[in-house]
């Protein structure tokens, strides 16, 4: 799907007129989406083409916490136990 934004020049900052508009709302799109838990930490990685660890920095540097809970950490630490006892 493509959609199509269009923003006044008078809401788009002087600083920015230059600047890549449309990866900034890329971007705005994928943060938004991670944190209401309707995208993944790698669909944000595919849609953005980056590699996991790029996007776990593009997260931080954003100040978006990782959607890691107590659940996550369960299954993980599972995994990691059935790897041990290989």
């Amino acid at each position: 799907m493509e959609v199509t934004v269009s923003i006044p020049d008078k809401f788009v900052p002087p600083s920015e007129a230059s600047g890549d508009v449309s990866r900034q709302m890329l971007e705005a799109f994928a943060i938004e989406n991670y944190r209401q838990e309707k995208m993944s930490l790698g669909r944000v990685a595919e849609l953005l083409e980056l590699s996991i660890d790029e996007t776990h920095a593009f997260l931080k540097e954003h100040k978006v916490p990782l959607n890691y809970d107590t659940e996550d950490l369960a299954r993980d630490r599972r995994t990691i136990e059935m790897f041990l006892k290989k």
